[in-house]
């Protein structure tokens, strides 16, 4: 999902972020080199330098407006729910959401997952990847919760999570959202079930 930067109007800051939004999703953390960022950015390599320590540090900045994206769509989804099944669905929903965004070179999947591949396992970045998927799956819970016994939320909290996971892995594969769709709609079967 394109962050919301502000490109070339804005910051050096925020154009540095945003090109290497494009370019590690698109071709990926380690394929992508600081001097195809600069040069996409617009601006000198030092100018990368004053706003991010090290390209380590630029990949946590790219993974955390990747998450506060995906928040945004998640929360805009839940705003309109109508009672905790509907917030739950909303999970679903911003994720196709993210991957009907207008990506330059077509939906790869989960950038968040796309980059953790490609780093080391004590990386910074991957802890942070943890943390967005733990997070998905506590969104989930809360909805659950409201609808099912404790220890069922739980357990349908994971599968969800788990149902959401391999979808968006599909999807990103086939580069559509019909696995997405497809998830949302077993996930629905699921609650209702309850």
């Amino acid at each position: 999902m394109p962050t919301a930067g502000t490109g070339r109007q804005g910051g050096a800051r925020q154009r540095i972020l945003d090109a290497a939004a494009r370019r590690f999703y698109a071709d990926g953390v380690v394929a992508t080199g600081i001097d195809t960022i600069t040069a996409e950015a617009g601006v000198a390599k030092m100018s990368l330098y004053n706003n991010f320590a090290s390209k380590a540090a630029l990949v946590e900045a790219y993974l955390e407006a990747r998450h506060e994206d995906w928040l945004e769509l998640y929360r805009a989804r839940a705003a309109g729910a109508d009672g905790p099944a509907d917030r739950v669905l909303a999970v679903f929903d911003a994720y196709v959401d993210h991957a009907d965004a207008a990506y330059e070179h077509g939906f790869r999947g989960c950038g968040l997952l796309n980059a953790a591949a490609e780093l080391p396992s004590d990386a910074p970045g991957r802890a942070a990847v943890r943390a967005h998927k733990e997070e998905v799956e506590r969104l989930l819970l809360e909805g659950l919760r409201e609808l099912v016994d404790p220890m069922r939320a739980e357990r349908l909290a994971e599968h969800l999570s788990f149902l959401l996971e391999g979808a968006m892995a599909r999807a990103g594969l086939e580069g559509t959202d019909r696995r997405l769709r497809d998830a949302r709609r077993i996930a629905a079967e699921l609650i209702a079930e309850r």
